[in-house]
């Protein structure tokens, strides 16, 4: 009876309050990370930011990408806007794109504003679009999965 009471007051019988799991602050953070030791083969669709250490075989679509170093994505990425620093082998639609020294990408991009540092290596054509210009200019012609 005496531990309900405490229960009910979010207190544990030790006396202190339990902890939050770490699970539910990236919930509400809006924020999904994928870790360097996984790989994902398939899309992957969200509607907040995405943080991508590891591998993924399949398009990506969300607000906001950041890719590390160590991130790769064979696919298709479409955001709002992109920070890549890993490598990509696929098309990408962006509007604010920055392109780090480490990005190997192999592929095309479209943008509105796009920052490429030194040492960023880009083989494909770059496309600027106009701003408010939903239609994506690059489309996926073929697929073939290896």
């Amino acid at each position: 009876m005496l531990g309900a009471r405490y229960s009910k007051m979010g207190i544990n019988m030790l006396g202190s309050k339990p902890k939050h799991s770490s699970a539910a602050a990236t919930t509400t953070s809006g924020m999904s990370i994928i870790g360097a030791d996984v790989t994902i083969t398939g899309n992957i669709s969200a509607t907040g930011d995405l943080h991508l250490d590891g591998m993924i075989e399949g398009d990506v679509t969300c607000a906001t990408l950041t890719i590390g170093a160590s991130g790769r994505v064979k696919g298709h990425i479409a955001a709002d806007k992109a920070q890549l620093a890993g490598q990509i082998e696929g098309t990408i639609a962006v509007r604010a794109l920055s392109v780090e020294s480490t990005a190997r990408i192999t592929g095309d991009m479209s943008y509105e504003s796009v920052s490429i540092a030194n040492g960023a290596h880009v083989d494909g054509r770059v496309s600027h679009r106009l701003p408010g210009d939903e239609a994506n200019p690059l489309q996926l012609v073929s697929h073939s999965a290896a």
